[in-house]
C-alpha cells in the first residue's frame, strides 16, 4: 500500500469521525421539538432546596404551625415549623427564612467553617444542643461532603422568604427538648416530635 493511499484513507477516517461527532453535538443541542422557546408566561424550573425523596423522606413541615422564631441582624427572621425525630436515627428541622430588611441576604455566615465541605451559602453551620446531656449535634453530611441541609441560600431579596431544612443525628429517645442554633442568630428552644 502506498503512502498516498494510506494518507487518503486516514483523511477519510478523520472526516467520518468529525461528521459523527458533529451529528452528536447537534442532536445533543435539540430542544425536544419546541424550538428552544419557553411557553409564554412559563417559568424555568426552580432549584429545590428540599431533601431528596428516597421514599422514606421526612414529612413536609406545616408552615402555618410556628414552634419558634429567631430574629437576627439585618431584620432576618427564621421561623421554625417542625423538629421531627425519624425512625432512621435522625432529626429534621424545617422552617422558613424571611428577609424583612432592606438589602439582599446571603447565608454565607450560616455555613460551617469546615474546609473539606463544599456547601457555600447554606445552613451547614446549624447545630442542635442537648443542654441536659451536654452534647452538640452537627448537620449531617453526605459522602460528597455536602450538608443534608438547605444550600444555595443567597440573594434573598427584601420581603422574600425561602423554606429551609437541616438534618441532624438524633439525640437519645429520652431527649425531647433541644436548642436550635444558627451562627449570628439567637438560639431557639424547641420540642422534638415523633
Amino acid at each position: 500500500m502506498s503512502i498516498r493511499r494510506t494518507t487518503k484513507a486516514a483523511r477519510g477516517v478523520v472526516a467520518m469521525a468529525s461528521a459523527v461527532g458533529l451529528a452528536l453535538v447537534v442532536a445533543g443541542c435539540g430542544s425536544g421539538g419546541d424550538g428552544g422557546a419557553q411557553a409564554k408566561g412559563s417559568k424555568p424550573p426552580a432549584r429545590s432546596t428540599a431533601p431528596k425523596d428516597d421514599g422514606a423522606g421526612a414529612p413536609a413541615a406545616d408552615s402555618s404551625k410556628v414552634i419558634a422564631e429567631m430574629k437576627g441582624p439585618d431584620d432576618i427572621v427564621v421561623t421554625l415549623n417542625s423538629v421531627v425525630r425519624d425512625s432512621g436515627g435522625f432529626v429534621t428541622v424545617n422552617g422558613t427564612v424571611t428577609n424583612h430588611g432592606t438589602r439582599p441576604f446571603n447565608a454565607i455566615n450560616w455555613r460551617s467553617n469546615e474546609t473539606e465541605l463544599r456547601s457555600r451559602s447554606s445552613i451547614s453551620g446549624a447545630t442542635l444542643i442537648d443542654k441536659a446531656g451536654k452534647k452538640r449535634y452537627l448537620v449531617l453530611r453526605d459522602t460528597n461532603g455536602e450538608c443534608l441541609c438547605t444550600t444555595g441560600l443567597s440573594g434573598l431579596m427584601p420581603g422574600a422568604s425561602r423554606p429551609i431544612f437541616a438534618q441532624f443525628p438524633a439525640p437519645p429517645a429520652k431527649v425531647t427538648e433541644v436548642d436550635f442554633q444558627l451562627p449570628t442568630m439567637p438560639p431557639a428552644s424547641v420540642q422534638i416530635t415523633d
